[in-house]
């Protein structure tokens, strides 16, 4: 079953050519981040004399109001945002996964509290929560992940919740019940194996929020602080210079932009390859 899945995930990436073009623009921005020292450019050098200069030959994105090199910095930019992102999915889903399989593998009074806990999280703005936890703890990018992390798992607990109910009925896992296995060692062999595919499509849908949320965050000058850069406090940045220099609210845009679109188009091919129902139509 799993093989056939991913069989049909690459089935699919060949037929839906927004999935391919996000898998190639993911690709690329990974690439630039990761290869970001290469630049012939220090994101952090002031060059007074070069302010606000327009996209050239030497400066490809042009420079900022401090005379820095704008491609540079969206490059190094683009590490934080990806980072926050990624990172911070890890965290969401390791605490939704484990939360919904144990939701939706013992039920009851157990399903009851923790879904209960789950509604009265979902209740709460995260955004603005996100903001006073920001205001209080020690500024930084470790800090902004881990609010993100902790405050975007519900969704995925519900869902894997939904999943790990069906799960349960199966006669593998039945088999393990009455063979004795203790619930942990079902819940890690049996049930989380068997419902990874919709730990990923929720996984991608995530990080295009949590890219969006340190996006904000960074744009309301709660996210990096200076010198370093992320998109977002790059598009925070740009708004005192938008009638005299537009590239510097144009590139971070349009990064955050098509990033998010990406990982959208993505999860709805990953959805697609691994749902069969969704596949028929």
């Amino acid at each position: 079953m799993n093989s056939m899945r991913w069989r049909n995930l690459r089935t699919q990436l060949g037929q839906q050519k927004l999935g391919l073009a996000a898998v190639i623009i993911l690709g690329i921005f990974v690439l630039a981040s990761l290869f970001a020292f290469l630049s012939p450019h220090d994101p952090n050098e002031i060059v007074v004399m070069e302010r606000l200069q327009q996209p050239s030959a030497d400066h490809w994105f042009g420079t900022d109001d401090y005379g820095r090199d704008y491609l540079a910095r969206a490059l190094y930019g683009g590490r934080v945002s990806l980072a926050v992102g990624f990172l911070s999915m890890a965290i969401s889903v390791i605490v939704g996964t484990l939360v919904g399989t144990v939701s939706g593998y013992f039920g009851g009074w157990v399903d009851n509290t923790l879904m209960r806990i789950v509604d009265v999280l979902m209740s709460i703005p995260s955004f603005f929560l996100m903001l006073i936890l920001n205001a209080y703890l020690k500024p930084g990018i470790g800090t902004i992940i881990v609010i993100i992390g902790v405050l975007s798992w519900m969704n995925i607990a519900r869902i894997v919740r939904a999943e790990a109910m069906s799960v349960k009925q199966r006669e593998y896992v039945l088999y393990a019940r009455v063979s004795g296995q203790k619930p942990g060692r079902i819940i890690m062999k049996h049930i989380i194996p068997n419902i990874i595919p919709t730990i990923i499509v929720a996984a991608t849908i995530n990080i295009a929020s949590a890219i969006l949320m340190e996006s904000s965050l960074s744009f309301l000058g709660l996210g990096v602080k200076q010198p370093n850069s992320s998109w977002g406090s790059m598009l925070n940045d740009a708004q005192g210079f938008i009638s005299e220099a537009p590239y510097m609210a144009i590139f971070p845009g349009l990064f955050i932009l098509l990033t998010v679109l990406s990982f959208n188009f993505l999860g709805d091919v990953f959805r697609v390859a691994f749902e069969p129902k969704a596949n028929k139509r």
